[in-house]
């Protein structure tokens, strides 16, 4: 391993408070493509009797520097690759620092770059050195004004943070904008954007009666794909009122999309920069999911307005504290838009196929982690989506009356502060007087808790025991969690049986969501009292704790949740275990080299699933699902990968076979039923997902390829155009063939959709998928300086074409390897997200474990390798970092 500067690790056991604060910051950016100049005059002021000052700055070009107007010489500091150095008055002063910067061949995409001709900024989470000298960390705070300075003709916008408080010209060539924020701010909250850019312009009125300009920026040929993307800033703005009592703080609130972004989006103060995929969409190129998933975080990024902008982070460790509550925030805004039991099942089916590997894995951290090499490294799902998990803890434990309480007291009291995450438990527990102090666990302790459970009747005493045991992946010893379970006893036809305690406790209280049980010890045992008959247990409700459930039940107990529990995740739950036992006996059958089954218990559950003609259809997409090949691969610690896609793809025929005629019956139904316009709408949201479920399992048959290409002809709106596509893509056939060319023909030019095309190729599960995905990175269209193209094509080859990836001769690994060095050259921050697909090396049975481990080895062994892969790679292998 060959690296110029030895990677250095930050611990939080480290933190130390700023020495000095910078009350204020005057910047002035002359915009040029190679050559820009920042000037950054700073008002600072010594917080204790330190004259050391050291400022962060990398990749810039030092020009001028001078104290309190006086210009220093060489001697008078010190300058690294990453720090400026030097001495200063135990007084308030000023400093004025002068760099030159490179924004055209920035391809790391992080500080100032420009992309199809437009400057972009990102800064989180340590960007802003990348623009100008700094104390480029979350707790210092300052007032941002920014001069930006640009040609008239090649720049005409120019956007920064907070209100617009001068414009005009500078001189005949170019002009100027003087922006000044009113609120203090790190400067990961800094944003500027230029160029040639049009907008869409609404106004919305808040609760207090204010009137706030809202704009949408983006390049002129997009902007008929805008109008989603502002009705749902507004219901975000609405909903945000009327939930949380949080209203929009300034005069104006800007959203600008860009093509090359590493982020999906960012909610710098009043200019939110997004990812065009998270805003750009009307009825010909977006499908549902694009919708929802602009509407989630379009919500997301506006309600970072307080939960991460008014109250930010102390330090990066801290970084869940904005993260997981606004996750948790746009979550329930989801739920409240659409459908709340259809968006918990899908966040459920998110973190366990996705986060709860990540905790199983080399990379495995708390949601607060201890140390980093790179924070751009730990952006992940155990700090988002774990992290909302949390949340929930505290919603779920104190209502939503106690919840909304906590709120107040945490934005009333921190309000301009950086904070960490005992601070927002501390109002919690202050404004519900109880004490929270054990869910300080979740967040120090890396892995997804086992709660085991076991259960024991006794029918002369009527006594019933519920025992549980917490367990944590790979540890002895550990914290007890404090795993709140809602808990239901009911008869095999879905009738409530009574809940008593034999003995009365504080640990089983009835909630809003229906009776809670507080498991607070490693092991604890539960007597209930007063049953006529033993109870089927509904556990876990509405997924009330983020653990792996370990409870054994009778196929005909499950098959009773199924069909009757009033608990939508535990009908949906039920299903998924019969699939998931269904699954692991064919993997066995598989390894024992017996035939595969389809069990009655999993066949008479999904019967009654497409029988149910009062199921939610949305629910009901979801039932019919099979558990996905990472959540199946999840359940083994040595993964056989050819029985785990022996197995799913028996099952996807087997129930093909089974239910051909239910299927085709179900399918034409919803498809008469289908309005004749695109509509945004649970109800037609839902009939989509159930009919494109339907054809994804006729399709496994090769005679039913009609049907697809027929859906595909008539192209009645995206969703149904790529669910056509994608049901007939493990088909090498010519009418599959000819479908993705008449695609490609027609959307060639759209950036967006053809991303899709892209990902169609990579993720297609037929024999010589590697050579397809060699062939894409050659396409014209294909670009390595394109996050979304990379994310398209090796993010979709690596994680979700187990066939061409995980192809036996290791020859997948290999070529993934060297891509990820082929970016690592141009953008680290996507380079070391593709790792990612290398994590679970370890747990795969021989000969793959040893090619993967080797593919991991070429990354390590080569010089000049990125301290962003250095780390994934390094923790990957097992070694020291």
């Amino acid at each position: 391993m060959t690296i110029t500067t030895q990677p250095m690790e930050k611990f939080l056991k480290d933190y130390q408070p700023p020495a000095f604060s910078i009350d204020a910051i005057d910047l002035t950016f002359e915009l040029q493509p190679e050559r820009t100049r920042v000037v950054n005059r700073m008002q600072i002021t010594p917080i204790g009797s330190e004259t050391k000052l050291v400022l962060d700055g990398e990749h810039l070009q030092l020009i001028l520097i001078s104290l309190n107007g006086k210009s220093l010489a060489s001697g008078e500091y010190q300058l690294t690759a990453t720090t400026l150095m030097l001495k200063v008055p135990c007084v308030a002063f000023e400093l004025e620092v002068v760099t030159e910067i490179n924004p055209q061949s920035n391809t790391r995409l992080e500080g100032l770059y420009r992309s199809s001709g437009n400057y972009c900024t990102q800064c989180e989470a340590e960007g802003f050195r990348s623009i100008t000298y700094f104390l480029d960390r979350p707790d210092v705070l300052s007032l941002f004004t920014t001069k930006v300075i640009a040609s008239k003709s090649e720049v005409p916008i120019l956007l920064s943070n907070g209100n617009l408080i001068e414009s005009g010209d500078y001189d005949a060539d170019n002009h100027y904008a003087i922006w000044q924020d009113p609120y203090k701010k790190p400067s990961y909250l800094f944003a500027l954007v230029a160029g040639t850019l049009d907008k869409i312009e609404d106004r919305y009125l808040t609760a207090d009666g204010r009137s706030v300009c809202l704009e949408i920026y983006v390049e002129p040929h997009n902007l008929d794909k805008c109008s989603h993307a502002m009705t749902s800033l507004k219901k975000a703005m609405r909903w945000d009122e009327e939930r949380f009592g949080l209203s929009y703080d300034l005069d104006r609130y800007m959203v600008v999309a860009v093509d090359d972004f590493n982020m999906g989006a960012m909610e710098n103060k009043g200019l939110n920069i997004f990812n065009s995929k998270f805003v750009l969409a009307n009825s010909n190129t977006a499908t549902d999911h694009d919708y929802e998933g602009i509407e989630a975080v379009i919500g997301h990024e506006y309600f970072h307005n307080w939960t991460g902008n008014r109250v930010t982070c102390r330090d990066w460790f801290q970084l869940t504290l904005k993260e997981g509550l606004t996750v948790f925030r746009d979550q329930e805004f989801s739920a409240d838009m659409l459908s709340p039991a259809v968006k918990r099942i899908e966040d459920v089916r998110q973190l366990r196929s996705y986060q709860f590997p990540e905790d199983t894995g080399p990379m495995a951290h708390p949601i607060q982690p201890q140390s980093y090499i790179e924070m751009n490294n730990f952006y992940t799902l155990t700090v988002y989506e774990k992290g909302a998990e949390i949340v929930r803890l505290y919603h779920t434990l104190l209502g939503e009356s106690g919840f909304q309480k906590g709120m107040d007291v945490y934005i009333d009291r921190f309000d301009g502060q950086a904070v960490t995450i005992e601070d927002f438990r501390h109002a919690m527990e202050e404004a519900n007087q109880q004490d929270l102090s054990q869910l300080q666990n979740w967040y120090v302790q890396a892995g997804t808790p086992c709660l085991k459970v076991r259960s024991e009747f006794d029918e002369a005493s009527c006594r019933f025991r519920l025992h549980f045991s917490q367990m944590l992946h790979n540890q002895q010893t550990h914290l007890p969690f404090l795993i709140p379970v809602l808990i239901r006893f009911m008869d095999e036809c879905g009738q409530d049986l009574p809940v008593e305690l034999d003995i009365a406790s504080d640990h089983l209280f009835l909630t809003e969501k229906g009776w809670l049980l507080k498991v607070t010890e490693l092991n604890q045992s539960f007597d209930f009292v007063g049953l006529s008959q033993e109870p089927i247990v509904s556990l876990l409700r509405h997924f009330s704790a983020p653990v792996q459930l370990d409870f054994p039940q009778s196929a005909e107990s499950t098959i009773a949740l199924a069909s009757f529990d009033n608990d939508p995740f535990v009908r949906w739950e039920s299903i998924q275990t019969l699939a998931m036992a269904n699954l692991k006996y064919c993997i066995e059958c598989y390894e024992e080299n017996r035939s595969m089954v389809f069990t009655t218990a999993y066949q008479t559950a999904f019967l009654q699933v497409i029988q149910d003609a009062s199921m939610d259809k949305a629910l009901k997409s979801l039932a019919l699902a099979l558990p996905e090949l990472s959540y199946l691969a999840e359940q083994y610690t040595c993964k056989n990968i050819d029985a785990i896609l022996a197995a799913h793809n028996f099952l996807k025929v087997a129930i093909a076979d089974a239910f051909e005629v239910e299927l085709k019956q179900l399918y034409f139904q919803l498809q008469d039923q289908q309005a004749p316009d695109y509509q945004y709408s649970a109800t037609e949201i839902a009939n989509r997902k159930l009919k494109n479920i339907c054809l994804k399992y006729l399709l496994h048959h090769s005679h039913n390829l009609d049907i697809a290409v027929e859906q595909y002809q008539k192209g009645h709106n995206m969703t149904d155009v790529l669910a056509a596509l994608d049901a007939m893509n493990w088909h090498t056939s010519g009418a599959r063939n000819a479908c993705l060319e008449d695609f490609y023909h027609h959307w060639h030019e759209d950036q967006l959709v053809l991303d899709k095309w892209f990902a169609l190729h990579a993720s297609a599960p037929i024999e010589n998928s590697l050579e397809v995905v060699k062939k894409l990175i050659q396409e014209p269209k294909f670009s390595y300086k394109n996050p979304n193209r990379v994310r398209s094509v090796l993010g979709v080859f690596g994680r979700q074409n187990w066939v061409g990836f995980h192809h036996a001769s290791g020859e997948g690994y290999i070529f993934y390897a060297e891509q990820v060095l082929v970016v690592d050259a141009i953008n680290p921050q996507i380079a070391a997200r593709l790792v990612g697909a290398f994590s679970a090396w370890r747990s795969l049975a021989e000969p793959r474990k040893t090619q993967m481990n080797q593919a991991l080895h070429h990354i390590l062994d080569t010089p000049d390798l990125s301290k962003d892969v250095y780390e994934i790679v390094s923790k990957t292998l097992g070694r020291s970092v």
